[in-house]
C-alpha cells in the first residue's frame, strides 16, 4: 500500500464509523421521560412531566372556552377533578384581559383551599 492511500482509507474509516455510530444511536429509542417509581419521573430538561404546572398543555381562554374546553384542557395538565375546577372558572367569569396571572381566578380558588401546585396548574392551561 503506497503512503497516499493511507489518509483516504483512515478518511473513509472515519466517516464509516461516524454514520455506523449515528445509525445505532438512531434505532436505540430512549423515552424523554422515564418512570422510576410511584409518581417518580425523570424527564429530560424541558419535557413535561405529568403534574407539572409547566406542561405544554395549549392554553384556553377563562372567559370564552366552554366548561367542556377548560376541564380538558385541566386533565391534560394533570389537575385533580378538571370538571369541578372548569365549573369553578366558569363560575367566577368575566376575567380582566390586562391580567395573565388571573390574579381575581386564584382568589376565588383560593376559597376552597386547594394546594398551591392544584392553582398553578389550573392557572397554566388558562388566559383571559
Amino acid at each position: 500500500m503506497h503512503g497516499s492511500q493511507k489518509p483516504v482509507f483512515a478518511a473513509i474509516g472515519a466517516a464509516v464509523l461516524g454514520v455506523s455510530l449515528a445509525a445505532g444511536a438512531a434505532a436505540i429509542h430512549i423515552p424523554a421521560q422515564v418512570r422510576l417509581a410511584a409518581g417518580v419521573y425523570v424527564a429530560a430538561p424541558g419535557d413535561p412531566v405529568p403534574g407539572d404546572p409547566d406542561t405544554n398543555v395549549p392554553k384556553v381562554s377563562a372567559n370564552t372556552a366552554s366548561q367542556d374546553v377548560i376541564a380538558s384542557a385541566l386533565k391534560a395538565a394533570g389537575v385533580s377533578s378538571p370538571n369541578r375546577w372548569a365549573a369553578e372558572v366558569v363560575e367566577y367569569r368575566p376575567y380582566a384581559i390586562n391580567d395573565p396571572g388571573l390574579a381575581k381566578l386564584r382568589e376565588n380558588l383560593a376559597k376552597y383551599n386547594p394546594a398551591q401546585q392544584t392553582v398553578d396548574q389550573i392557572v397554566s392551561v388558562l388566559q383571559p
